[in-house]
């Protein structure tokens, strides 16, 4: 039995079969280190083995594990899990603004690659002082910059958020209203998480369609497992779904070749 709200994918192994994918977004619940409450929140454990029972047959080849509200500013279980997983997986830390160049660097070497704002469940965030860290940590080890966030409450600061070295929005940017917010930021450079989907009111195809056809390396597959809190957790039909939506090359950019571009540029195809 898997650990979590998530149904074992293994009766699915057809869904994955036919190619390899990076799953950009993925957590890693370790009850070996502290949680922190959020909103009364705390989620049950989903291990490395749990994860890898839950996404047998799917072909995946790496990934991005990705700090969730609920594992505050801690570091540790970061680099264990990292360390635990191997190369082929990188990290998405979630950071006070006090963080210092040192532990940038450090947690660079220890594979992070990105710096997370949780802008959906987290405090409110000062956006002068994310642009000033997002560029920070930019300069000291070329991350780049996740939003959990409903996209429309974007809108005021597009102009901001388009001066950013590079951004991803999660989950699909949530909600319909705030699609037209996600599109310009895409036609900005933004790249968008095709994950989450039962986070949304989207609808789910003509979005992954809309968000393509503004650029086709935006667009990342993530599992989102363990699906914590969502109203539908990950299935892998989803990843069907994705194909069927976008049609063979532009399916393989998003379930594979534009997050590897983007997290480990070393192993992505020289057409991506």
């Amino acid at each position: 039995m898997t650990s979590g709200n998530v149904t074992p994918l293994n009766r699915h192994h057809h869904a994955g079969a036919a190619s390899t994918c990076f799953d950009a977004h993925c957590h890693i619940i370790d009850p070996r280190f502290g949680l922190v409450d959020n909103h009364g929140y705390r989620p049950e454990p989903f291990t490395i083995a749990d994860y890898h029972r839950a996404t047998r047959g799917l072909g995946i080849i790496g990934g991005a594990v990705v700090a969730g509200s609920f594992q505050g500013y801690d570091q540790q279980w970061l680099r264990t899990t990292l360390q635990e997983l191997g190369p082929g997986f990188v990290g998405v830390a979630q950071l006070p603004f006090e963080t210092t160049d040192e532990e940038i660097r450090s947690l660079a070497e220890a594979g992070v690659r990105a710096l997370r704002f949780n802008l959906h469940r987290g405090p409110p965030t000062d956006f002068g002082q994310l642009e000033a860290m997002a560029q920070r940590c930019f300069e000291l080890a070329g991350w780049h910059v996740e939003l959990y966030c409903d996209v429309r409450d974007l809108a005021p600061h597009q102009t901001l958020l388009s001066r950013l070295p590079r951004g991803v929005i999660d989950h699909l940017g949530l909600s319909r209203e705030g699609l037209g917010t996600l599109l310009a930021l895409v036609e900005a450079g933004f790249k968008v998480k095709a994950s989450g989907f039962g986070r949304t009111d989207l609808d789910i195809p003509a979005t992954l369609a809309a968000v393509a056809e503004r650029s086709p390396h935006a667009l990342m597959f993530g599992t989102d497992l363990p699906s914590t809190r969502a109203p539908r957790a990950f299935h892998a039909d989803d990843i069907g779904l994705i194909r069927h939506a976008l049609g063979p090359e532009e399916a393989r950019l998003a379930l594979r070749d534009n997050a590897l571009a983007l997290y480990q540029p070393e192993q992505a195809p020289s057409t991506a």
